[in-house]
């Protein structure tokens, strides 16, 4: 005799159980929506189809014809019509709009062709014209640039179209050579004086003057002045040396110094500072704050 399966009649008394509550909430839903029927009905508890009072399709009827006529009246919001695209033209690759072909330029909504004259090449954007080297604008024209002695044509199509060659400079409408002096070199600027001293002199007027570094002294960056090394310091033209007072010492400078920490300036020495009760040394090391709670009074600190 075969040996009854009990897990397996358990799991059928589970998905019947299951099957009888699931229809339990439908029959409940359907009493609480009745137009949830297709019909306008719930169902009842037999099963059988039941329309409450005063509910059903019919009722709706007055309401979705109202609703019909309150759209049929209001404006139609139509999408704006895409802006018409005019010959030798596409759409702008970059937004909305439209943009001129290559060789063409707006003009009043159209694009027309840009009109080269001679002389002249199609610009790289595609919507102007440039003059070729050697000539320059002039209203819608090209004209030949009209090039001085020692000059050249430059890569610009605006006045005045040429640059002067090294060792000259401009001079109204010509090339004029620049006067280098003695100890001074060109330089590269189409501005200024066209010329600068060498390193150990300085510009005077038109020529270049020496440089005189005092002993203990050395040229700056740029060549044309002198400081003085750590240790020393400037007076009439030559560079003495720092006297360092006892408990003191070199400040970052080099040029002059200042007192160790619990000291203080005091003419040409460094006095030791008297820190009162109820005081400390500030962040300099050289002066005293009150604590909190006390107040300076003279050399004294006093209580609040």
């Amino acid at each position: 005799m075969a040996k009854p399966n009990y897990r397996h009649q358990k799991k059928q008394r589970e998905e019947q159980s299951r099957k009888k509550q699931e229809e339990k909430l439908r029959k409940k839903a359907a009493r609480k929506d009745p137009l949830s029927d297709p019909e306008g009905a719930g169902t009842g508890e037999d099963g059988q189809s039941v329309v409450p009072s005063g509910t059903g399709l019919p009722s709706l009827v007055p309401l979705v014809f109202a609703a019909l006529l309150l759209a049929l009246s209001m404006p139609s919001f139509a999408q704006p019509r895409p802006e018409a695209v005019p010959g030798n033209a596409q759409a702008n690759r970059y937004g909305n709009g439209w943009e001129c072909s290559r060789g063409f330029r707006v003009d009043k909504g159209a694009c027309v062709p840009v009109a080269i004259p001679g002389n002249a090449y199609l610009s790289a954007n595609g919507g102007a014209w440039e003059c070729s080297r050697g000539y320059i604008k002039a209203g819608a024209q090209c004209v030949a640039i009209e090039i001085p002695e020692h000059a050249f044509a430059d890569d610009t199509s605006v006045n005045p179209g040429w640059q002067c060659e090294r060792g000259y400079r401009k001079s109204g409408g010509a090339c004029v050579s620049i006067k280098v002096p003695a100890d001074a070199y060109l330089t590269d600027s189409a501005f200024g004086r066209g010329w600068e001293c060498e390193r150990g002199f300085r510009a005077v007027g038109e020529s270049c003057s020496a440089v005189d570094v005092p002993e203990n002294g050395y040229l700056v960056r740029t060549g044309d002045d002198w400081k003085c090394e750590r240790g020393f310091v400037a007076s009439n033209r030559s560079c003495t040396t720092v006297v360092v007072p006892a408990n003191g010492y070199l400040d970052v400078t080099g040029n002059s110094w200042n007192c160790e920490r619990g000291f203080q300036k005091e003419g040409s020495a460094c006095k030791q500072l008297t820190v009162p009760a109820n005081a400390y040394l500030d962040f300099t090391g050289n002066a005293w704050r009150c604590d909190n709670g006390f107040r300076r009074q003279g050399v004294s600190c006093t209580a609040l």
